[in-house]
Parts: C-alpha cells; sequence; structure tokens
C-alpha cells in the first residue's frame, strides 16, 4: 500500500514520539510500500528538526545525523508538487471526510 504522510508523521520516522510506535504498527499492519509526502515537508522537516535543537530536545551532532539520514532517505519518498489546485483538491476531500465521520 502507498500512503501519504505529513510532516508531523514524517518526523516520527526519524525522530521517537508519543505516537511513533502507532505510526510504525500502521506502516507494518498495511504493508506500506510507498510513501508520498507534500514538496513543502522538506522545508518543514528542517524546521521542525531545527526546532528541536533550539529547545534541546537534540543535540547539535543528532540534529545533523537525522537531516543527513533524511537526505540520503529523499529519493525514497514520492515527492507531491503542491500548487493551488492541489491545495484546493485536499480542502474539498478533507471538508467531504469531515461531513462522512
Amino acid at each position: 500500500m502507498k500512503v501519504f504522510i505529513d510532516t508531523s508523521s514524517l518526523i516520527k520516522l526519524y525522530y521517537k514520539e508519543e505516537d511513533t510506535s502507532k505510526l510504525d504498527q500502521i506502516f507494518t499492519d498495511y504493508n506500506v510500500t510507498g510513501i508520498f509526502i507534500s514538496e513543502i515537508a522538506k522545508v518543514e522537516f528542517f524546521s521542525a528538526i531545527y526546532k528541536k535543537l533550539r529547545v534541546n530536545q537534540l543535540s547539535l551532532q543528532n540534529a545533523d545525523d537525522i537531516l543527513s539520514l533524511f537526505l540520503l532517505d529523499l529519493n525514497s519518498y514520492i515527492v507531491v508538487l503542491v500548487n493551488s489546485e492541489i491545495i484546493d483538491f485536499s480542502n474539498h476531500l478533507l471538508k467531504n471526510m469531515e461531513l462522512k465521520a
């Protein structure tokens, strides 16, 4: 199965957080074979890691290691380019999901 993950989930693949084990379990249960991420997630990922560094959740070495690993892994992700059409369609899908819930 292929999945789309947002930056908060992407971070969990590199930095253990509260729900990391849940994400790992989902990936195992659903046999995830491909991961889509937004083009914006590349910038957001760096921003999130640098924030963890600023608030002393990570050392400089750990932050550098995570960012290096992410850059190495980037080729394995399917990066979705973002434009206003994609954003509008995504908002439409989200609205429909909420109405069905």
